[in-house]
């Protein structure tokens, strides 16, 4: 079984995983200024509701069909070379389209085809850079790594829409892409010169050995190893029906604000801020305090206050939208407290081998919930009003996460699954 690698050697490791990490957060808000952007372009040109659900699908899909195999790919292949050419594919994909755009030649469907490929590259290249972090991090230190993770998603939900709105007004599209290509650069820059670990599999050569091993045995050796480790199996589940319930539930906010407490654009930005700022606060928490020493129990609060959080929303009274702001800063908050301490727990016990398959079937299967869930929401909401979907959701949170401390499986979590599927067996 391969050992958890970790360079805690001083303050090196942080020299080296920050200038990555942060080369890696520009390229993600470059990345979203274009997504706003693109979207903002088939919004004004189109008008069709059924253009942007399509653009919104063609981002969505690839991970959810693909994702197992692309973690499967993965974790066979180097990862740090992954990063490199998922960005660079990235880049020279939108610098296309601002080409295309420059000479007036760019169509819709240019436009899926560049989202299509981001997408895919965007997969590759997050899973090589999650599994990438147990490898980089002290394992001491992976949860408050989360924090900070789930503290820049929240400040990115802040400022990149106001920002792409900014630079739309001001700048023509291709040069809003030309921004996504410096920001890919600049993350590329630094892989080019720092090492990144290897699972011991991929640095001895054991992957190349296994010329009998396909991409498919691969998968299905990750999948019998996600079977069999009960409480990370557990703990999935909860995560799917958390996107069967509140993912959904607050997709439905505009029509919450507008028919429910009479509100407008403005109201409806108090809530999306306060969802914001609350993962903010969370993932600095996180950050600092670091979570119980126990992980999950860390995770498993959070899943309660996601829960009461929703019930908040559920209950408001149509007259105080300031409690619905106050539900929504709740859930906001809860968010990286619960999934912080999930990715570190899966980055503390699954087999650095195995992550990327691990982490991409969880995806997967979580990102395929959340479309279902939101065609039965709307269904419900219609019939039974919008704070009834609330109400669902959060009352299973607040029984998940009371649940989940009664379940041995899932409070011994974090001793780890030691029944690795050799390929052998597979065969």
């Amino acid at each position: 079984m391969a050992k958890q690698f970790s360079i805690n050697d001083g303050k090196k490791w942080k020299t080296k995983f920050f200038t990555i990490w942060g080369g890696q957060a520009l390229s993600i808000l470059g990345s979203q200024l274009v997504q706003f952007a693109l979207i903002w372009y088939l919004t004004i040109q189109t008008s069709s509701a059924t253009v942007l659900a399509t653009a919104q699908l063609i981002g969505i899909l690839p991970s959810v069909i693909l994702g197992p195999f692309i973690g499967t790919m993965v974790d066979r292949l180097n990862r740090r070379w992954i990063m490199i050419i998922a960005d660079s594919v990235i880049a020279l994909a939108t610098i296309t389209l601002a080409v295309l755009f420059a000479i007036d030649l760019a169509t819709i469907w240019h436009i899926y085809g560049v989202l299509f490929i981001r997408s895919v590259a965007g997969c590759f290249h997050g899973f090589a850079m999650s599994t990438s972090t147990s490898l980089m991090v002290p394992v001491e230190s992976l949860t408050r790594i989360q924090g900070i993770n789930q503290m820049m998603t929240g400040g990115m939900n802040i400022i990149s829409a106001p920002m792409g709105a900014l630079l739309i007004s001001a700048m023509s599209l291709q040069n809003i892409l030309a921004i996504d290509v410096i920001t890919a650069i600049i993350a590329i820059l630094p892989l080019c010169f720092i090492s990144i670990p290897q699972p011991e599999s991929i640095e001895s050569g054991e992957i190349k050995s296994r010329t009998q091993t396909t991409i498919w045995q691969d998968f299905k050796t990750g999948l019998r190893y996600l079977l069999g480790f009960q409480g990370l199996l557990i703990v999935g589940l909860m995560s799917v029906i958390l996107n069967f319930t509140i993912i959904p539930a607050f997709s439905l906010l505009p029509l919450m604000v507008k028919e429910y407490f009479r509100g407008n654009a403005i109201h409806l930005s108090w809530l999306e801020s306060a969802m914001g700022i609350g993962m903010l606060l969370g993932g600095f928490l996180l950050s600092t305090w670091g979570g119980f020493k126990k992980k999950i129990i860390t995770s498993m609060m959070g899943v309660i206050g996601m829960g009461v959080g929703a019930l908040i929303l559920a209950f408001a009274p149509s007259s105080l939208i300031y409690i619905a702001v106050f539900g929504t800063l709740l859930v906001g908050f809860m968010h990286p407290i619960t999934n912080g301490p999930l990715f570190a727990v899966i980055q503390t016990t699954v087999n650095p081998e195995m992550q990327a398959r691990v982490i991409s079937l969880l995806t997967s299967v979580c990102g395929a919930m959340s479309p279902i869930g939101l065609m039965i929401a709307g269904a419900t909401s219609d019939k039974f009003g919008i704070q009834t979907w609330f109400f669902i959701g959060g009352l299973l949170c607040v029984l998940m996460g009371i649940t989940g401390f009664l379940i041995p499986a899932v409070m011994k979590i974090e001793q780890g699954h030691h029944q690795l599927t050799t390929i052998e067996d597979q065969a």
